[in-house]
């Protein structure tokens, strides 16, 4: 059975939601706190790559203060965009649940069971 993982953020509802429904199925997720362990860019695109996403965008928070201020809107340059994650990693979604070459993000909760 592939390890799971929870890309989790302790101060979002969503991402405790999400670790107490892992917990509750009995499964003991390795917990990835992004805001103290920074990520690598690698990091990021093999997520992008297992959550299927097409763009760095979809994985950013555009309601998040740096968002705006790094004038993220327009940037089309997907380097850039992982640069601006990593520089900014709130700025990251969360949860991320991870396991095997499958990922989903906790919004809602329950979206993570489908890889489970």
């Amino acid at each position: 059975m592939s390890e799971v993982s929870i890309y989790h953020n302790p101060r979002c509802s969503k991402s405790r939601q999400t670790l107490a429904l892992l917990e509750d199925k009995g499964i003991k997720p390795q917990v990835i706190e992004y805001l103290k362990e920074p990520l690598t860019a690698e990091d990021i695109q093999g997520l992008l790559r297992k959550l299927g996403f097409v763009s760095a965008r979809e994985l950013m928070r555009s309601k998040e203060e740096a968002y705006k201020e790094l004038n993220l809107k327009d940037e089309e340059d997907e380097s850039k965009l992982i640069e601006a994650m990593l520089s900014h990693p709130k700025l990251i979604e969360r949860p991320i649940v991870s396991k095997g070459s499958k990922a989903r993000l906790g919004r809602p909760p329950e979206a993570v069971e489908e890889i489970l």
